[in-house]
């Protein structure tokens, strides 16, 4: 039987991907490649260029072929663009949560690992954060995922699914050998836009904020290799696979449990580049919290899973994907 990764040409879907197909794992994709690239798709992996808010695509999917469980990975991500449009990050994010899951339910497709965010936190009260910690969105994208996770809890308790919501912070790096990696377009993500001053596409980084209650008044923020990640979601669909019961959905967060500010991620680049990487103060973005940092304790007791790639690594990885890539994927 098959997984389908929804969100399989994003940057964060592209390579648990090819983690999968390194398991041996049959996979299917569907993107609709609104951020996503059909370039970091392997050629032998089936490919479905659609939108899951599309009831006829997601039967027609389901019905070509048994599948056993889905990576969900499908969603906007952007804080200041849910800002400035919070109903389209509603249709999105929530109303294609309720297709994909109004489809599972019609096929009996009863396993869904999800693509969470530290977002559902808000400005937390301390950190590291548990998973216990009050859910107090700041934005709308954090509140559209918070809302994608109870409609699993209470699909889950209706119709017996079983589900791992992964909580992530910042997530950075590149697979290993440097076949795919991180490209947006636009590009707000810090870590490439380090790398894109490294690489003299941008003249400085832009700070925002320089005032934070941070040690250096810059955002405080936890940093996972987006490898690390890829091997929490093998682990989640090994968890749902032999030890959930239906009806479960479980919660972790994914973290290093160390947090870098902006400036301490400007040095470490420095370092693993060899670039004076100028940065410039800005305003504070609307929405941004202060400090975020994970308590992965859960995660490490119950998926067996902990973060191994340092800063320095995941700059590195990112690092080696950039300078062969400069401009990202061909399409």
């Amino acid at each position: 039987m098959a997984i389908l990764v929804c969100g399989g040409a994003g940057y964060i879907g592209s390579h648990n991907v090819r983690a999968l197909c390194t398991r041996s794992e049959e996979v299917i994709v569907l993107d609709n490649l609104l951020t996503g690239h059909a370039a970091s798709v392997p050629e032998d992996v089936i490919f479905h260029r659609g939108d899951m808010r599309d009831a006829a695509l997601l039967d027609a999917i389901f019905t070509a072929q048994p599948i056993e469980a889905v990576l969900h990975f499908a969603a906007s991500s952007l804080v200041g663009e849910s800002m400035e449009r919070p109903l389209a990050y509603f249709n999105n994010n929530v109303h294609g949560m309720q297709m994909l899951l109004e489809a599972m339910h019609r096929h009996r497709v009863d396993k869904l690992v999800f693509s969470s965010t530290a977002s559902v936190y808000g400005e937390p009260d301390a950190v590291p954060i548990t998973e216990d910690a009050p859910l107090l969105p700041g934005n709308p994208y954090g509140e559209s995922k918070l809302m994608m996770e109870r409609m699993m809890h209470w699909a889950a308790q209706a119709y017996g699914m079983r589900a791992v919501i992964l909580r992530y912070f910042n997530v950075g790096g590149a697979l290993p050998g440097g076949q795919i990696g991180e490209d947006h377009r636009p590009e707000s993500h810090l870590i490439p836009l380090i790398l894109q001053v490294a690489l003299g596409k941008r003249e400085h980084l832009t700070l925002y904020g320089t005032d934070w209650p941070t040690p250096d008044g810059t955002c405080i923020r936890d940093y996972l290799d987006v490898m690390d990640l890829a091997d929490a979601h093998l682990r989640a669909l090994h968890w749902l696979r032999h030890t959930a019961r239906p009806g479960q959905c479980l919660i972790c967060n994914l973290g290093n449990g160390e947090g870098f500010s902006v400036l301490q991620m400007v040095e470490a680049a420095r370092a693993v580049t060899g670039h004076a990487i100028p940065t410039l103060a800005g305003s504070r973005r609307a929405g941004d919290p202060a400090r975020l940092v994970a308590s992965a304790q859960r995660a490490r007791e119950v998926l067996g899973w902990t973060a191994r790639a340092d800063i320095n690594a995941i700059i590195a990885s990112a690092w080696a994907w950039h300078q062969a890539h400069p401009d990202g994927f061909p399409d």
